[in-house]
C-alpha cells in the first residue's frame, strides 16, 4: 500500500479519469443519513433484534465511545438501503481524528485531512462502497468539515480560553502522543501546509453562540477554529476536497458548521469544488450546508448571494442548505400538536422568495431526524410515541412535499433515543454495547418493520412521480361537511397538499388525528374537474371520484386514524 500523502502539493488531480456522472437533479433522490461508527460493523455473526430485547440495558458507559461501525459495513447493507428506497447515501466524516481520542466516533474532530479514519476502513474499502453504491445507481455523499480541526493543539498551559472580545492569543503547543518533530502521522495536524499556527483563529471558545462574530470565530468547544480567510489554508482544504473527489469517486458534500464560516470564503470553497468536478465530468456535484438558522439566513449562502470581499464579484455557494425552518415545526404538526398554519405559510412565502417556487425544492434538504437534535434537544421523534404510524406520515411528508428528502438511520426501525446527551440519539442500528431500544449486542436491519414498509412504499411511489419530485406545492382547504371550506384550524386535522406539475396534480392527505376522518378536499379545477375518478397509489384498489360542492371541485378521502393517501387521476 503507498504512503498517505503529507502535503497538499503531493496531491494529483487528474482531469481525464472516468469517473460517475451526476444525477440530472437531487430531486430525484432519497438520501440516507448515517453516523459510520453507528450504522454496521460488518459482523455477519450478530443476532437480529426481537421484541423481547427491548428494555435489556446497555453500557452507559460506552455511549460516546467508538462501537465499530466501518465502510464495509455500509457497504454490505446498500440492498438494506435500497429496499427501503434510498438512492444516495450520507456518510458522517471518515478523515482520521486524533487516534489517542476515544470519544471522537462522530468524524467531526479531524487530525489528518489526507488519510481515512483507520477504524473506519481504508481508501480502497471507501472506493469500493462508491463502486458498488453506483453499481445500483446509488450515490455517495461525504460529510465535510472546513470550519475547524480537531483538537490538534493547546492553548499555553493546556488551560481551556474562552473568546473575549476577539483577541488572538497566543499559541501553546501541538499534540503529540509521539516524543518531538518531526511529527509522526498521529501527531499535530495533516497535510504539513495546515502545521502553522497562523493556520488558526486562536481566539478561545464560543461562550455566546447568538453573537454573529463570536460564532464565526470563536473555537467550537475544544475543536480548533481554521481561518479560512488565510489564502494558504483556504487553497489547502480545496486541494484536500478535490483530492478526495477524484480519489474516491464521490457524488457530493454536505458541509459542516456553514454558519460559523465567512460567507465569501465558503463561495470561494464550493466555487473551486463545483468547477472541479465539472472538469472531470461531474456536473451537478452535490453542494449542501448545515445552516441552523432562518429561510433569510439561509438565502445569504445559496445560489449567487456571497460577494466576493473587496471585489463586486459574486461566486454561487451552496446548491442546497439542510431544511431546519422545516425541522423546527414539523415534528408538532405530524403528531398534531399544533396548527400547520405556519407550516403553509412557510411554503406559500417561496411564491414571493422564488421565480419558480416549483423549483424552490431544490434548494432544501429536508429531514426529521438528526445527529443533533437541535430542536428537541437529545430525543429522536420516536422518543416516548406510542404511534409507529406517525414516522411513516413524518417521512411521507417529506417524500411527496417540496425538496430532496433525507432519512436519518434507525428512524426506520422505530429507534426511540433520547437522554440527556446526543449519544442517545446516536444508537447502533448494529447492536454493539450501545445499540437500540435500549439494547445492546443485537442488530436491528429489518426490512419486515412496519415503518421500513411504510416508507418503501411511499419512496417507490415518488420514484415513478415527477409531480412529487418538481411539482408546484398548494396547501389545500377542507371541509367536514361539504358546504364550510377552510385551512384546518387545529392540529388534529387532515393535512392536505397538491404537487402540480404541467396537467398531473397529485393529492396527498394526512390524517394528523388518533381517530379516522372523512373530510372533503378541494382540488385543482381545470386539472380534476366533477366526475374525475383518482386512485390512491398507496391502496390502488380505492378509488375516489371528484364532486363539486360549495362551487369547487372536491373528493371525499377516508383515513384511518394517522392514514395517508396519495390520490391522483386514475
Amino acid at each position: 500500500m503507498p504512503a498517505a500523502p503529507r502535503s497538499s502539493a503531493d496531491l494529483n488531480f487528474p482531469v481525464n479519469v472516468q469517473l460517475h456522472s451526476s444525477p440530472p437533479d437531487w430531486r430525484d433522490q432519497f438520501i440516507y443519513f448515517l453516523l459510520v461508527d453507528r450504522f454496521d460493523n460488518n459482523d455477519p455473526t450478530v443476532p437480529a433484534f426481537t421484541p423481547a430485547d427491548a428494555g435489556q440495558g446497555r453500557d452507559i458507559t460506552q455511549r460516546n465511545r467508538f462501537q465499530g461501525g466501518n465502510i464495509k459495513g455500509i457497504t454490505r447493507r446498500l440492498d438494506y438501503l435500497q429496499g427501503l428506497g434510498c438512492s444516495a447515501v450520507w456518510l458522517s466524516p471518515i478523515l482520521k481524528n486524533r487516534q489517542d481520542s476515544r470519544d471522537s466516533y462522530h468524524g467531526y474532530g479531524i487530525q489528518d485531512f489526507l488519510q481515512v479514519d483507520p477504524r473506519f476502513g481504508t481508501l480502497a474499502d471507501l472506493r469500493e462502497l462508491t463502486t458498488q453504491a453506483h453499481a445500483r445507481g446509488m450515490y455517495v455523499i461525504l460529510d465535510v468539515v472546513i470550519n475547524h480541526s480537531g483538537d490538534v493543539w493547546g492553548y499555553p498551559g493546556d488551560f481551556p480560553y474562552y473568546y473575549a472580545q476577539g483577541e488572538a492569543f497566543p499559541f501553546g503547543f501541538w499534540r503529540q502522543p509521539g516524543s518531538t518533530p518531526p511529527f509522526g502521522q498521529d501527531d499535530a495536524i495533516w497535510p504539513i501546509e495546515l502545521q502553522t499556527p497562523a493556520a488558526f483563529k486562536r481566539r478561545g471558545q464560543i461562550r455566546d453562540w447568538y453573537d454573529e462574530i463570536e460564532a464565526r470565530d470563536g473555537d467550537f468547544l475544544s475543536l480548533k477554529e481554521l481561518s479560512i480567510t488565510h489564502p494558504a489554508v483556504l487553497d489547502t482544504l480545496i486541494k484536500v476536497h478535490k483530492y478526495w473527489i477524484a480519489s474516491a469517486d464521490l457524488d457530493g458534500f454536505r458541509i459542516d458548521t456553514v454558519k460559523h464560516l465567512e460567507n465569501s470564503a465558503t463561495a470561494i470553497f464550493c466555487n473551486a469544488i463545483r468547477e472541479y468536478a465539472r472538469r472531470i465530468g461531474k456536473h451537478n456535484f452535490f453542494l449542501f450546508g448545515e445552516i441552523v438558522a432562518d429561510d433569510a439566513t439561509i438565502q445569504k449562502y445559496l445560489g449567487r448571494n456571497s460577494r466576493i470581499e473587496g471585489t463586486n464579484e459574486r461566486f454561487p455557494a451552496l446548491d442546497a442548505a439542510l431544511d431546519f425552518p422545516l425541522y423546527f415545526s414539523l415534528e408538532e404538526v405530524i403528531k398534531g400538536l399544533t396548527n400547520p398554519a405556519a407550516l403553509r405559510q412557510r411554503y406559500e412565502s417561496f411564491r414571493t422568495h422564488y421565480a419558480d417556487h416549483g423549483a424552490a425544492g431544490s434548494q432544501f434538504v429536508s429531514f426529521v431526524d438528526n445527529h443533533d437534535q437541535m430542536a428537541r434537544p437529545y430525543r429522536r421523534f420516536m422518543h416516548g410515541n406510542p404511534f409507529p404510524q406517525q414516522a411513516v406520515l413524518a417521512i411521507g411528508y417529506l417524500l411527496t412535499s417540496s425538496g430532496v428528502p433525507c432519512i436519518y438511520y434507525g428512524t426506520e426501525q422505530g429507534f426511540d433515543g433520547g437522554g440527556p446527551d446526543d449519544a442517545y440519539v446516536r444508537e447502533c442500528l448494529f447492536g454493539g454495547t450501545w445499540g437500540g431500544h435500549d439494547s445492546g449486542g443485537r442488530h436491528c436491519f429489518n426490512p419486515a418493520h412496519e415503518i421500513y414498509q411504510g416508507i418503501s412504499a411511499i419512496a417507490q411511489i415518488r420514484s415513478r412521480s415527477p409531480a412529487l419530485r418538481y411539482g408546484r406545492q398548494y396547501f389545500r382547504e377542507i371541509s367536514g361537511d361539504g358546504i364550510h371550506f377552510g385551512h384546518p384550524l387545529d392540529g388534529r386535522c387532515t393535512l392536505a397538499y397538491s404537487r402540480i406539475l404541467d396537467t398531473d396534480e397529485m393529492l396527498i392527505a394526512l390524517n394528523l388525528d388518533s381517530a379516522p376522518r372523512h373530510d372533503f378536499i378541494t382540488v385543482d379545477r381545470s386539472l380534476n374537474p366533477p366526475g374525475t375518478l383518482m386512485r390512491d397509489l398507496l391502496q390502488p384498489t380505492r378509488t375516489f371520484t371528484v364532486e363539486e360542492r360549495a362551487g369547487r371541485s372536491v373528493v371525499r378521502v377516508d383515513l384511518a386514524r394517522h392514514g395517508m393517501a396519495i390520490l391522483q387521476a386514475a
